[in-house]
């Protein structure tokens, strides 16, 4: 099976949901995930939840039929980007 991967951004001041920013297979998923990796961006591997975020148009509102799921995964991402930012805060004050 081909690797894919797929990029969300969510700016809730400006948005009413989480949108696609880019998706692919193969390479163009290999080089998603190494813009999101330079750019020190938290990566959730979740094969079913990218089969379904794949079929979302690039630029395009995730429905609300998965808003469940992306909630979950930006829980995820918050919990993982705040004891991110401890273990910077903790190591810097040292």
């Amino acid at each position: 099976m081909r690797e894919k991967a797929v990029a969300l951004r969510y700016d809730k001041e400006q948005e009413n949901a989480p949108r696609v920013l880019a998706k692919g297979e193969g390479e163009t998923a290999r080089n998603i995930i190494k813009i999101a990796q330079l750019h020190k961006l938290p990566i959730k591997k979740d094969a079913d939840l990218i089969e379904l975020l794949s079929k979302v148009e690039i630029d395009k509102e995730v429905p609300q039929e998965l808003y469940k799921a992306v909630a979950e995964l930006f829980s995820y991402i918050y919990k993982i980007t705040n004891t991110m930012e401890e273990v910077d805060s903790e190591s810097s004050s040292e």
